[in-house]
């Protein structure tokens, strides 16, 4: 296994629920490292930007907007086989599936109010950090 670094995104639904001191809890009990994080307030034009692999998706427009709706702290986490790791730790996306003790099982309302991101691929994950972080915010610990 090597040493990854993956996105995390704790979205606004878990924010506005009062949960986010509670999942950085479970990433940092998970072993992760927490490279860098910060709590930011997307536009429609931000979160069209990230999520653009989803442009001619139906839920597109519902995602970007649900995005917006609050504040979402992105993090940079590192970890041997993070990505896959972190994805685990959340769980299924839809909570009503996700396995017990999962991010998602604990705090997500609904597939759209997930509570949490992650990439799903090493590719995705150095596009999707660069998209919220500069080398300057991110600090090996």
């Amino acid at each position: 296994m090597t040493t990854q670094r993956t996105l995390a995104i704790i979205k606004p639904d878990a924010v506005a629920g009062g949960v986010a001191g509670r999942i950085i809890a479970k990433i940092e009990d998970g072993g992760f490292k927490i490279l860098a994080a910060k709590m930011i307030r997307m536009s429609f034009d931000d979160a069209a930007g990230f999520y653009a692999v989803h442009r001619e998706r139906p839920f597109f427009k519902s995602l970007c907007t649900f995005m917006t709706q609050g504040p979402c702290i992105p993090m940079v986490l590192e970890k041997e086989n993070a990505i896959q790791r972190w994805r685990d730790l959340m769980g299924a996306t839809d909570p009503a599936k996700a396995a017990a003790g999962t991010i998602r099982k604990d705090f997500a309302s609904s597939i759209e109010s997930n509570a949490v991101h992650g990439s799903d691929a090493p590719e995705t994950a150095i596009t999707e950090i660069s998209y919220f972080f500069n080398a300057l915010e991110i600090h090996a610990r």
